[in-house]
């Protein structure tokens, strides 16, 4: 008995040296989460080539470089390395609890990269596949807490799925919900490896799924001070405090992130603060950023999305000279058609809007919406407050402009913590919105249910939550409809 008992404990041991964090590989993951891949990529070189950590942390700096520069050329060259790390993986110990978990990641990691490229169906698979690995994973090992970070975040994901596609997720045999998503994230932030980097996602889906809290802010404010060297976690920290209308957070993260020639070049980074100083309406600063971002950019992303903006600079500055405006302006516009791809959701709204601007130029009118919109979006209320103040309803002649008019005034007061006295413009929006199923409608609804639940009235909130869902076409449904069952979900 006693020699069987030897037996497996080296065969136990043995399967365990598959999956080892070595100390080099630790400090190399560290490296790659602040987005120093050479220094990284130097630290494994000198670590077993065997080893299931490697073969993962190998991956993980490819994804980096892809999902970092855009570039093509990059991705096709390297396509291929998914399906040898998932080989090379598959020939090491399946007693580990590792092995399906790093195959997962794996997966996972190609999904993000495919999807920035364009292959969604490629990338759909990929997140199936990882589901069913991390499934098992949890079914054989209930206690390895580094299931439970991408285990959570795929089940929030397919727990805030709209109705109209959840029979999608079921017939494929994925199931989850957003509370049950949010407690595994929880527990993956003990995990000593992956802690980090499961607490950010938790940021992020409150950001992006969940509504974003001042306490929320505050947390991610500690986080990123705690790791002052960390350049993703500062990047991170500027699109969720964006995403969320505090451009001048966003802002301060950005001009505070560690520089040097140790990190990955962000060249979207100047497209950030192109965005950021364009919200508070310094055109010039922002013309500049915009040209810097794309004269160092190599990828096909964003590009419209650029060249959309820039316009908005020019058109919102408005420029003396008439004719020479008009034509410098369709130029820009003319380039949003000409560039790039439409694969990001930003790309999309600059191509609807250069087609549209290109058919009938936009009227005056529009200039002071778009101009509260902006700065409303980034958090500078009182210079939206400003824009709109020596407007009433009846300046504008469209029902779609009286529908924006009183959602952006909603909107403000909403964000200057002003409840009462956003809930009758947002109210007018919504009324204003539902004979034509205009988006505002949607997101007035969405954003009334968001007061309401402040307000702790539920019936209220949750028939706004409905009122925002039961809108059928407009182009914000996905995330509208996702963010209204998010809620939904928590009554």
């Amino acid at each position: 008995m006693r020699y069987v008992f030897l037996f497996l404990l080296s065969l136990s041991a043995g399967y365990a040296q598959d999956f080892v964090w070595t100390p080099g590989l630790k400090s190399a993951h560290t490296d790659l989460q602040k987005l120093k891949i050479q220094s990284a990529q130097q630290r494994m070189a000198r670590e077993s080539a065997t080893d299931g950590v490697r073969i993962f942390l190998d991956d993980y700096a490819d994804m980096l470089l892809l999902v970092t520069s855009d570039d093509d050329r990059l991705f096709a060259a390297n396509s291929d390395r998914e399906s040898d790390r998932l080989d090379a993986l598959k020939k090491l110990s399946d007693t580990s609890p590792w092995q399906r978990v790093l195959m997962a990641e794996v997966r996972l990691h190609w999904a993000f990269v495919k999807l920035k490229f364009g292959k969604e169906v490629s990338a759909s698979w990929d997140v199936i596949r990882a589901y069913k690995l991390l499934s098992e994973n949890q079914q054989r090992f209930p206690d390895f807490l580094p299931t439970y970070k991408s285990l959570g975040t795929l089940h929030i994901m397919i727990g805030s799925v709209p109705e109209s596609y959840a029979w999608v997720a079921k017939l494929l045999g994925m199931q989850g919900s957003i509370r049950q998503g949010q407690q595994e994230l929880q527990r993956a932030q003990r995990d000593a490896n992956l802690g980090l980097e499961a607490q950010l996602i938790d940021l992020m889906v409150r950001a992006y799924v969940l509504k974003f809290t001042n306490a929320d802010s505050l947390t991610l404010a500690r986080l990123v001070s705690q790791h002052p060297d960390n350049l993703l976690l500062h990047f991170f920290g500027v699109t969720i405090e964006q995403k969320n209308g505090r451009g001048e957070q966003a802002l301060t993260y950005l001009l505070n992130r560690p520089v040097d020639k140790s990190y990955q070049p962000l060249p979207v980074v100047e497209n950030v603060l192109g965005d950021i100083y364009l919200q508070k309406g310094e055109y010039g600063k922002a013309s500049s950023h915009f040209n810097q971002f794309l004269h160092t950019y190599r990828g096909q992303n964003f590009l419209k999305d650029t060249y959309y903006k820039l316009f908005l600079c020019h058109w919102l500055a408005g420029p003396q000279n008439a004719r020479s405006s008009d034509t410098i302006a369709r130029n820009l516009l003319q380039k949003v058609l000409s560039v790039g791809r439409t694969t990001v959701e930003s790309d999309k709204v600059a191509q609807k809007f250069a087609e549209a601007s290109l058919k009938k130029s936009p009227a005056p009118s529009q200039k002071v919406l778009m101009q509260a919109r902006l700065a409303s979006d980034g958090g500078f209320t009182n210079q939206a407050l400003t824009y709109l103040r020596p407007y009433n309803e009846a300046s504008f002649s469209t029902t779609a402009e009286k529908a924006e008019y009183n959602y952006r005034l909603g909107r403000i007061y909403q964000r200057r913590e002003s409840p009462d006295s956003a809930v009758p413009y947002l109210t007018r929006a919504l009324a204003l919105s539902e004979t034509n199923q205009l988006s505002f409608g949607a997101t007035a609804a969405l954003q009334l249910g968001y007061i309401y639940q402040q307000k702790n009235d539920r019936t209220q909130a949750r028939s706004f939550f409905q009122k925002a869902l039961s809108f059928k076409h407009h182009e914000y449904k996905n995330s509208v409809d996702n963010k209204a069952k998010a809620a939904l979900s928590q009554f």
